[in-house]
Order: structure tokens, then C-alpha cells, then sequence
């Protein structure tokens, strides 16, 4: 008798949240591309640099390549329609995306200093540093539009 008295099964997924390739065309979920193309291109810089401060760098490397892996996740939680399963998918993501831009800040910060310290000893490294800098404040800055537009959204 209590299985009637239940509604049916309801996907609590937001029903604005596109299928397929709409859902690199549309804001917050067309951030996922350019922050996994940015955020590969900063592990792969730093990578290729002889490391002058291996603790500043280390933790670059932990960043980028961790939130690069989580993000890769998302975007295929995204695409494989697993978010349909949840309720709270879209606070989770935000959450994600605003934990992971503080992460990023830090680390572009420290990448940052690391290419200052580079500068007096090899100018090829510096460079690269400088480079690896440039994309770890833009994926800083992608990472927190996602955010606040999925917040927002």
C-alpha cells in the first residue's frame, strides 16, 4: 500500500543543463575545454623547466594535474549524464570550481615567484616559467567564472 502512495521517480538534475556537443557552446559548461587545455599546458610547461624551487613547483604541479584529472571527471560526469542522479550536483560543482580557483590563485602565485627566482639563472626556464605563469592565472581566472556562473546559473 505505501508504493502507491509514492510520486514517481522524478531526475532531479536542472533541466537546463544541455546534451551533448550544446554543452560546450553554453555558460558555465563551456568553461570545461579552455580550463583543461590551460591547465595541461601549465603542468606541461612546468614539467619541462629544470625546477629551481622544488617545494614552490611541486605544489604547481600538484594543483594543475589533480585539478586537471577532477575536471576531466566533470566534464564526463557531464557528458555520460551521471549528474541526473543527484540533487545537489550543481552546489558541488560550484563548490569544486571555487575551491579549485583559490588552489589555482595559490599556485600561480607561487609560479610566479618561482620565474622571479628563474630569471637570473637560465633565461630559457624563464621563459617557460614565465609562459606556465601566464596560463595559471588565466586557468585561475577560468576556474572562478565557472564558479560563480554556475552559482549564478
Amino acid at each position: 500500500m505505501a508504493s502507491r502512495d509514492l510520486p514517481p521517480p522524478t531526475s532531479h538534475a536542472p533541466p537546463d543543463v544541455p546534451t551533448g556537443l550544446e554543452l560546450f557552446l553554453t555558460i558555465p559548461y563551456a568553461f570545461f575545454l579552455p580550463e583543461l587545455v590551460f591547465g595541461c599546458w601549465v603542468w606541461i610547461l612546468v614539467a619541462s623547466t629544470q625546477v629551481a624551487n622544488p617545494l614552490l613547483q611541486g605544489w604547481v604541479m600538484y594543483v594543475s594535474l589533480t585539478s586537471f584529472l577532477i575536471s576531466l571527471l566533470f566534464l564526463l560526469s557531464y557528458l555520460f549524464g551521471f549528474y541526473k542522479r543527484y540533487e545537489s550536483w550543481r552546489v558541488l560543482d560550484s563548490l569544486y570550481h571555487g575551491t579549485t580557483g583559490i588552489l589555482y590563485m595559490s599556485a600561480a602565485v607561487l609560479q610566479a615567484h618561482a620565474t622571479i627566482v628563474s630569471e637570473t639563472q637560465d633565461i630559457h626556464n624563464y621563459y617557460i616559467n614565465t609562459t606556465a605563469s601566464f596560463f595559471a592565472f588565466i586557468t585561475t581566472l577560468l576556474y572562478v567564472l565557472h564558479a560563480f556562473s554556475i552559482y549564478y546559473h
